[in-house]
């Protein structure tokens, strides 16, 4: 990202881990299986131990360690990554975060580690993606025990659009974790920090995920939602925990009458040609089941091999197929009777028969293997044996970023030294640093974010500190401030950047203690000499004239100088600003 006045510029924070990296073994014995829609849990005897790579992790293989592992990480860490964040009792606020899941029911092991690992309630990490489970058919007993599917939805949980607007605009979550709900067109500029636990091979979907930490927010909006934020929102950092940066771009059940035989079982006798009440009935109800655990895409591929027959479709063909009523009439077309007369049970076994035939026409061998091929993908295997180990956890080591920031900055102050006075004086005529003006310093400032935004202060200010090893907590009043810091600092006079306010307190401590060792001062001349301080501190230089303005004005201004200091005051104004920025 690129700080642009509209966007802010991003940093990459690696955290690597074993299994992300190698994956991992699933030792033989018994195996705890998980379905990923309803995470309804069973354990299976496994004959072998199975090697399972990364790519596996987290779609057919989940592994608590490793989820476990890159949380906690990830919250050891944040104070050094966002080392300005304590707030006025000196806790650590976690800035606004939002993790990228691979799938809901990711989210959901995310979503339960990070509440275990911070040791916060609900309301500290939420999800903010709409659940499948939510698309649950609802199948109910009508008259003479027929099935009946309706098109109700089952809604459970909280409505994500009230979550968003919460983490939007709220102190709580300070954690989203999401699966691609808002990743693009949503704004949630309080947003400093995204962990990406998912891998996206979509060059401009990646971009578009990045956006959401890109945009800039004030210093008064940011501390709405973030109130240990010292500044403005400078900065996001991305935190990737997959290789995202690297990798390559470009509920009721339905009744079941035979729950001991196994879908395919089932399939294959209806396949065959079995047609009685039990054996479809139990397929119809594998099905809505089935139906319910799929993803959009994998029905579409079911559809595809059906013809334009979905498994919803199937499901009520098969409940129809063995409906009283249907086979009723059925069976009265074909003896050719009127309705109330009774064609026979003989009548009735052939229209159930055709009935069950017609139905179960689109199910085929191949199709039968494929739900089952599919299915075995929904399932998830969980990895209580392999215990995941950190392999390192920093700031990209590949990334220039840093160094090429302050090398772009004093090459861009230098190409243009001779146009703007403040540098001028700074590189060619440092000994005159106490005549730069608040005015210069701005116009530095204004050139700057016209002609290369990217190397906006406070930005620059990151890749300076991170160089020079800097105390997080020593940050800038503002980005004029900021930018004189930086230019004392690029032009040779600072050999390690300091805030700029540093260095005017440290030069009038020292310039005070040398004046009342001759003629001490009175607690009136001190107060007094603390406002032009401060002043200097921010503006860079006192002018005569800024005494007629706040905060001077207010406790009496050039008179009130001149009553304390006498005909020494301009002397005196002259000294100040040249020991102060010294």
């Amino acid at each position: 990202a690129v700080a642009d006045g509209v966007n802010v510029a991003g940093e990459i924070y690696n955290i690597e881990t074993q299994v992300t990296k190698e994956g991992g073994k699933v030792l033989k014995g018994q195996v705890e299986k998980r379905e990923k829609l309803t995470r309804a849990k069973r354990w299976e005897q496994q004959d072998e131990d199975k090697a399972y790579s990364a790519k596996k992790l987290d779609t057919e293989i989940v592994n608590p360690s490793q989820i476990r592992t890159v949380i906690r990480t990830f919250r050891d860490k944040l104070p050094e990554i966002f080392p300005d964040r304590t707030d006025s009792d000196n806790e650590f606020q976690v800035p606004k975060t939002l993790i990228f899941a691979k799938t809901d029911s990711h989210a959901d092991d995310i979503i339960n580690i990070v509440r275990e690992e911070f040791d916060e309630g609900n309301n500290f990490c939420k999800k903010v993606t709409f659940s499948t489970a939510k698309g649950v058919k609802k199948i109910t007993f009508g008259k003479d025990d027929k099935r009946e599917v309706s098109d109700d939805l089952l809604v459970e949980g909280e409505d994500p659009k009230t979550t968003l607007a919460d983490f939007r605009n709220a102190y709580y979550p300070r954690i989203a974790v999401t699966v691609d709900m808002i990743a693009t067109g949503t704004d949630v500029k309080a947003l400093e920090c995204l962990l990406f636990m998912r891998d996206v091979k979509s060059k401009g979907y990646f971009e578009q995920m990045k956006g959401r930490g890109t945009r800039t927010l004030d210093h008064d909006t940011l501390k709405k939602v973030s109130s240990a934020a010292k500044t403005k929102k400078v900065r996001y950092v991305l935190i990737d925990a997959i290789g995202v940066t690297k990798s390559l771009k470009t509920a009721s059940r339905p009744p079941v009458t035979k729950p001991s035989v196994t879908f395919k079982d089932l399939a294959m006798e209806v396949v065959m040609g079995s047609s009685d009440t039990d054996t479809v009935s139990s397929l119809a109800g594998r099905l809505a089941r089935i139906d319910h655990q799929l993803r959009p895409e994998q029905k579409k591929e079911i559809e595809e091999k059906t013809g334009g027959v979905s498994l919803t479709q199937l499901t009520k063909d098969l409940f129809a197929a063995v409906d009283g009523e249907k086979i009723e009439q059925k069976a009265l077309e074909i003896t050719g009777q009127k309705e109330g007369t009774n064609p026979g049970d003989a009548a009735r076994e052939q229209a159930q028969q055709q009935l069950v035939t017609a139905a179960a026409k689109p199910l085929t061998g191949a199709l039968v293997n494929h739900i089952v091929e599919t299915c075995k993908k929904n399932l998830q295997t969980i990895d209580h044996h392999t215990i995941d180990v950190l392999l390192g956890a920093g700031w990209d080591t590949s990334a220039t970023e840093a160094p090429k920031n302050t090398q772009d900055f004093e090459s861009y102050l230098r190409d243009h030294k001779d146009e703007l006075t403040a540098l001028t004086i700074y590189f060619d005529q440092p000994q005159r640093r106490q005549e730069v003006t608040f005015a210069q310093i701005q116009e530095v400032f204004d050139h700057l974010r016209a002609n290369a935004p990217h190397l906006a202060p406070l930005h620059v200010w990151q890749s300076y500190a991170r160089l020079d090893e800097l105390d997080g907590k020593a940050t800038p009043l503002s980005e004029l401030t900021a930018l004189v810091a930086l230019i004392r600092r690029a032009s040779g006079i600072d050999a390690k950047l300091t805030p700029f306010a540093d260095t005017v307190r440290r030069n009038y401590r020292d310039w005070i203690l040398r004046k009342n060792a001759g003629q001490p001062m009175d607690p009136a001349q001190i107060a007094w000499l603390e406002l032009i301080r401060d002043h200097i501190t921010t503006s860079f230089h006192l002018e005569r004239s800024d005494l007629d303005y706040a905060p001077f004005d207010a406790q009496g201004g050039l008179g009130k100088m001149h009553q304390l200091f006498g005909v020494q005051m301009d002397a005196l104004i002259e000294e100040l600003n040249l020991e102060l920025v010294a």
